[in-house]
């Protein structure tokens, strides 16, 4: 959420942010609200002030009847305002949480992804001298995928891999976190398990009404938890409530969980394969940090993915998303994008996005700075990799004609040093 401080003296910039974001705009309504909500405080201060005085006097006065029912009239009305005061501030944090952050000053303008900017390639997609086989085929061939029993068993948009693509799985993942580990961040094992107000604080949700997140969030019935769909979750509420020191900062976390996401928004797309499904694995970068180092935080958290693109040898492209494409919380965002040969076509990988202040404001997060002031930290964060959608281009991409496929060199290591998995099923 914006600072209302910042709100009532930058209103145009915030209708602005409105207006390029494609959010309804409260500008006005905000600034109205406040303006009552200090007057109110001023006015009950006050009053409380008079009552007080009032009931010093009580004790020594000849005719004590008037000054009691004058300290029972400022008493009545002191309630009344409360309730005012109360029911403002109600409707203040309301609209507050309806407020989108403010984009990047060099953020691309538009109002869909069909306005995102390409930024660079890296790469070159393969030329094959034979029919490349979909992921499903590949899968379905070396018998490491059973989609219809593990959906008779489990339901729709759910999966399980065998043999060596599990295994592989674990490869690329063990391979991630030992890079980022060894680039400074700390391993967190994360839950998956959460309550609905630490995904309000990750700012994915606007307004307080937790019971929007239904079409979107697994919740646990006859519980007061929920399944969380990234570890940036757990991750952006570490340190709630916490002052940090600016000399520790920056801080950062590479944090892995079990990922859950209902997909309500796409019914008909990608029901084949294991692109789009309800539960998912995930590495994910996540960084606290002064406003100052966010820029530079979000080239490495970026650079990192682009380097793991690289090192399984994928040709993939940099998206800058356009300020109506980048999302409620964000101030700029970049998707990572891989190459799917069977759909000749690029596929987003990861999402690199600085939050500003946004969730640390939510979560009350933090530092001390060098001069002694206090100030909220800036948020950022990156995918490491996810899984098992990052399978999929690797598998296409380092396809053969027999259906094997061959490992990239930087993860031979972490698969027994074999050079190539599968082919062997093939009749």
């Amino acid at each position: 959420m914006l600072d209302i401080k910042f709100i009532r003296e930058n209103p145009d910039i915030v209708k602005k942010a409105c207006e390029l974001k494609g959010f309804d705009d409260y500008t006005d309504q905000i600034i109205e609200l406040d303006k009552r909500v200090r007057e109110l405080k001023t006015i009950t201060q006050s009053k409380t002030a008079e009552k007080n005085k009032i009931t010093r006097e009580i004790p020594t006065a000849t005719d004590k009847a008037p000054l009691i029912a004058k300290s029972k009239e400022i008493g009545a009305e002191i309630a009344n305002d409360l309730a005012e005061l109360a029911d403002k501030e109600s409707e203040l944090n309301e609209l507050l949480h309806r407020v989108p952050q403010i984009p990047h000053a060099k953020a691309p303008i538009g109002r869909d992804d069909t306005e995102n900017v390409e930024i660079r390639r890296v790469g070159t997609p393969r030329e094959f001298d034979f029919t490349p086989r979909p992921q499903w085929e590949l899968l379905e061939m070396n018998n490491w995928y059973r989609p219809e029993k593990i959906a008779s068993i489990c339901g729709t948009r759910t999966y399980a891999l065998f043999g060596e693509a599990a295994e592989l799985e674990l490869a690329i993942q063990t391979y991630v976190l030992q890079k980022l580990i060894a680039k400074g961040f700390t391993f967190v094992n994360c839950p998956a398990i959460t309550k609905p107000q630490t995904i309000f604080n990750a700012g994915h949700f606007m307004g307080t009404d937790t019971s929007v997140m239904t079409n979107d969030v697994f919740m646990l019935t006859d519980t007061d938890r929920c399944l969380a769909g990234t570890a940036e979750i757990i991750l952006n509420s570490l340190h709630s409530d916490e002052v940090l020191n600016e000399k520790d900062l920056p801080i950062k976390y590479a944090g892995f969980s079990p990922c859950f996401r209902k997909e309500a928004g796409a019914a008909g797309r990608d029901t084949r394969g294991i692109v789009r499904i309800h539960q998912f694995n995930k590495v994910e970068q996540y960084i606290y940090c002064t406003p100052e180092q966010s820029d530079e935080m979000h080239e490495h958290l970026l650079n990192n993915l682009c380097e793991i693109m690289e090192d399984l040898e994928l040709p993939y492209r940099v998206i800058e998303a356009c300020t109506g494409d980048m999302g409620f919380n964000k101030v700029k965002m970049h998707d990572v994008e891989a190459w799917f040969p069977s759909e000749n076509t690029y596929r987003e990988l990861g999402s690199c996005s600085s939050i500003g202040q946004f969730q640390a404001r939510r979560t009350n997060t933090r530092f001390r700075a060098n001069d002694g002031s206090m100030k909220f930290c800036a948020t950022l964060n990156n995918t490491g990799i996810a899984l098992p959608r990052a399978i999929v281009p690797v598998i296409e991409n380092h396809q053969n004609p027999d259906g094997s496929v061959n490992i990239p060199k930087a993860l031979q290591p972490l698969m027994g040093g074999r050079t190539k998995i599968g082919g062997k099923h093939n009749g």
